[in-house]
């Protein structure tokens, strides 16, 4: 399959999204649609028995404008800011000629005769709003009635028309009743409205448009020993890239010279600068602080970890959650059943009491506040404000049906390694019997110094930490699966478990009470013996992550199940486990790779809506196998593929963050939804019934959307 984006124009309301979606979907080449109101953009996926070329053209069919989305081009904005420069302009042409009809009708009810009060005079006023101002509706009117379908220009165009020509009718046969002001009123009422709207549509999207601007335009790179200023789409692969304080990173790399910190803030939420050396890695768009370094770059253009993240967030705010689907039903049939509605409401009244001008009144009501636009705005703005709320905190989410998907979680599952736990072997504790402990770490790190085990590695590192001194091994000799031995400084050495303490007939009966109360707190104790003599204990494990125990206490208080997955032995997890707060019948261990996504489906089999949280290559068929798959961002990009959300930083605190959020989310979301039914299902009997002026039935139309974009924004405000 291949998959295009679009930029969409000439939408208006729900039900031109939906006839597009409809008319590409019934193509049997064309796999899926998915136009987006909020957004005007459309993704469809397509087989190669049909070109781009093809869908625009029956895009353009219905009366729409489509354009190939261009990667780096805001064409969205571009569409956005000169639509608003027309409705500007629009609204107040309207606005100049409109007032003087309104204020007649004041006069009118006041008693007052004046030139306001005459037909000819109003009939000069209302033309140009009529047919200037509101020819945009009879365009969209007869480009939607052509493509089969009806939207909101067809109510307001009806609407309108029906109070115009009704005035113009009496004007031309001398009655004194003339509903001139109504018609264009709900014109200039409509375009405040949707002034406002666009403007609130903006707003959704800044947290994309944040992110955009983030990247540097250029870039100051060294080549052949000369330092220059280029665009940064001349940086290629294996450049080296100076950074000064205060500078943006252009594109990702890592560090070959200097040191420095970097504000990560706008990758993770952590407002804490990290430090950068040599060897480590920085991405595009944070900022170096207060060092200068060089680094040799990675990843350009869209690979860089913010393209990718930008990518993400554009896909998830163009993607439609599940709840929108009862909604856009509604909308491809709600404009017909209107115009059907507003017909019987205005023969009723001809029957009941004769009295046109009520008939007509009262049909015209229905028409211009039956308008499906809340509906078709009501889902697709919370998900964009959702899903860029998350992106500004580190949690990016995949689609609308994802973040909708999270708020049903009620059991989450937790790898150890890398997840709860750092993923690094650490030095944790030490025990020295008769000896210095800086000695027993000089002499322990020395023998392991050449050794590839990570227990080595650990103590290694922990040594050159401290800068204790490393001294030269003799005679180095590894046994497989139980430890080292060789010679420091004319000592014998041996480091390693009690199967090579035994083996070498070391007695280490006075260190065991030590080794046995590492081992009971889940830690792996390895043994020095000096001239074969049991000398300390040195007690090795993966360190749990800062934020591990909260995190799993935010999770229980949210009334969701915590489990702990782990290959290691079980004593060992129970360890961990009773350390971050998770009883024993909550903890699986012992389980291989390859059992991990079993664990998943004997929960779902239970019931459960389960979330998967993982960050190696073997966590992906349990990722993928979850309800919601969670990616630690600091593992592998396989891990990130297969999961739904991905947690830049390695903080587990994001998870019942991306949980709240979903909640916040679907609660805007169904308020939404509700307002947008309610008004509809109260507006509409409320005007057939003869009690509501189509002016202010107008200006409730154009105001819903606007409440629905706005309710949409508090989003933004919600504390993660």
């Amino acid at each position: 399959m291949n998959k295009v984006k679009l930029d969409i124009t000439g939408m208006h309301c729900a039900a031109c999204s939906a006839r597009i979606e409809k008319v590409l979907n019934r193509n049997k080449n064309v796999n899926s649609a998915v136009v987006n109101l909020a957004t005007a953009k459309a993704i469809v996926e397509y087989n190669d028995q049909i070109d781009i070329s093809d869908i625009i053209s029956a895009i353009e069919g219905l009366g729409f404008g489509a354009t190939e989305e261009v990667i780096g081009l805001d064409r969205e904005r571009e569409n956005r800011e000169k639509e608003m420069k027309k409705l500007k302009f629009s609204f107040i042409f309207s606005l100049i000629f409109t007032i003087p009809l309104f204020s007649a009708m004041f006069f009118h009810m006041a008693g007052i005769h004046n030139i306001l009060m005459n037909g000819w005079f109003q009939l000069a006023l209302a033309t140009p709003v009529q047919f200037i101002i509101g020819f945009r509706f009879y365009k969209g009117a007869i480009k939607s009635l052509k493509s089969g379908a009806a939207n909101m220009d067809v109510l307001i165009a009806l609407g309108t028309s029906a109070a115009y020509f009704y005035s113009l009718y009496h004007v031309l046969s001398g009655i004194e009743v003339y509903y001139f002001e109504s018609s264009a009123m709900i014109i200039t009422l409509i375009l405040l409205g949707k002034m406002l709207e666009t403007r609130a549509k903006g707003k959704t999207s800044e947290a994309i448009k944040k992110l955009m601007g983030l990247a540097p335009k250029t870039a100051t790179i060294i080549r052949d020993g000369v330092e220059k200023v280029v665009d940064i789409d001349e940086v290629i692969i294996g450049d080296i890239i100076f950074i000064r304080p205060g500078e943006k990173i252009p594109v990702d790399g890592i560090v070959i010279e200097g040191r420095s910190t970097i504000d990560e803030s706008m990758l993770t939420g952590e407002s804490m600068p990290v430090n950068k050396v040599e060897g480590d890695e920085v991405v595009a768009g944070t900022i170096n602080k207060n060092g200068n370094i060089k680094f040799k770059t990675t990843r350009i253009g869209k690979d860089t970890v913010l393209s990718q993240i930008i990518k993400m967030v554009e896909d998830a705010q163009g993607s439609k959650a599940p709840v929108q689907r009862l909604a856009d039903k509604i909308s491809g049939i709600f404009v017909p059943a209107v115009v059907i509605i507003a017909i019987i409401t205005f023969i009723l009244w001809l029957i009941i009491n004769g009295d046109m001008n009520k008939a007509l009144i009262s049909a015209v009501a229905v028409l211009v506040i039956a308008c499906p636009c809340a509906l078709g705005l009501a889902t697709p703005t919370a998900i964009m404000v959702g899903t860029g709320k998350g992106a500004e905190n580190g949690i990016l989410i995949k689609s609308g049906e994802h973040l909708e998907r999270a708020h049903d979680l009620n059991a989450v599952i937790l790898d150890k390694t890398g997840t709860i736990t750092e993923g690094q072997p650490r030095v944790t504790d030490i025990y020295a019997k008769e000896i210095d402990e800086e000695r027993l770490i000089s002499l322990a790190a020395s023998a392991e110094k050449g050794s590839e085990h990570p227990l080595g590695e650990a103590i290694v590192n922990y040594a050159l930490e401290r800068k204790i001194e490393l001294l030269e091994m003799k005679d180095f000799d590894s046994i497989t699966g139980k430890g080292i031995k060789g010679n420091i400084e004319n000592r014998d050495i041996a480091i390693g478990n009690t199967s090579l303490m035994e083996s070498l007939n070391i007695d280490f009966s006075e260190i065991v009470m030590a080794k046995e109360k590492f081992e009971n707190e889940g830690k792996t104790a390895v043994v020095i013996a000096i001239d074969g003599i049991a000398s300390g204990v040195i007690a090795v494990a993966d360190t749990i992550k800062d934020s591990s125990k909260e995190a799993i206490e935010m999770l229980k208080d949210m009334g969701i199940d915590v489990y702990m997955l782990t290959g290691d032995n079980l004593k060992t997890a129970r360890a961990i486990g009773k350390e971050v707060g998770l009883s024993e019948d909550k903890i699986f261990a012992e389980v291989l790779p390859e059992h991990k996504s079993e664990k998943v489906l004997e929960l779902k089999k239970e019931g459960k809506c389960v979330g998967m949280v993982g960050d190696g290559i073997n966590d992906a068929p349990a990722l993928a196998n979850a309800d919601i798959g969670f990616a630690i961002g600091t593992g592998t990009d396989i891990a990130m593929e297969a999961a739904d959300i991905t947690l830049i930083k390695g903080d587990l605190r994001s998870i019942p963050k991306s949980i709240y959020l979903s909640k916040r989310t679907m609660r805007t979301i169904y308020q939404n939804l509700f307002w947008a039914f309610a008004y509809n299902s109260l507006g509409i009997p409320i005007a057939a019934l003869g009690f509501l002026n189509p002016m202010i039935g107008g200006a409730a139309m154009a105001f819903s959307s606007v409440s629905v974009l706005t309710n949409s924004l508090r989003l933004k405000n919600v504390k993660l």
